[in-house]
């Protein structure tokens, strides 16, 4: 079920603050999709997901090789019959603010800190769309 992003009920917004592993497709160049594992979390008056990663994983590459205007990404949790989706247009973000802010968070959500990681950059996905059934 397709969700609007103004009213998203209390049950949505709490299962993407619950510890879930999430996934991440991002388009590679040929068009086809890459799906991998990944912490999450959703910032709902912002509209802004956030992945942590490393600057030279391919999920970054795919997002940088879309170009300026980013790629058309989404991120999805499962468990059991509840399900939740966002998607929206990806950037990759290297400013030291930022990076700390989706540490920040993802230490909030999983209960641990990021390890250290010099390369470290977060991916911004800017929701447009959220589906789910929580």
């Amino acid at each position: 079920m397709t969700t609007d992003l103004q009213g998203l009920d209390a049950g949505y917004l709490a299962f993407w603050r619950e510890r879930h592993l999430c996934t991440l497709t991002t388009p590679r160049p040929d068009g086809s999709p890459h799906v991998v594992p990944v912490g999450v979390t959703y910032d709902p008056e912002r509209r802004l997901a956030r992945v942590v990663a490393d600057k030279a994983s391919t999920k970054v590459r795919n997002i940088l090789a879309a170009g300026p205007e980013g790629a058309r990404v989404a991120v999805c949790q499962v468990d059991g019959r509840r399900w939740a989706t966002l998607e929206g247009r990806a950037h990759v973000r290297t400013e030291p603010d930022r990076i700390a802010e989706a540490e920040r968070r993802y230490a909030e959500r999983y209960g641990r800190t990021p390890r250290v990681n010099p390369t470290r950059v977060v991916v911004e996905i800017e929701v447009t769309r959220a589906m789910g059934h929580g």
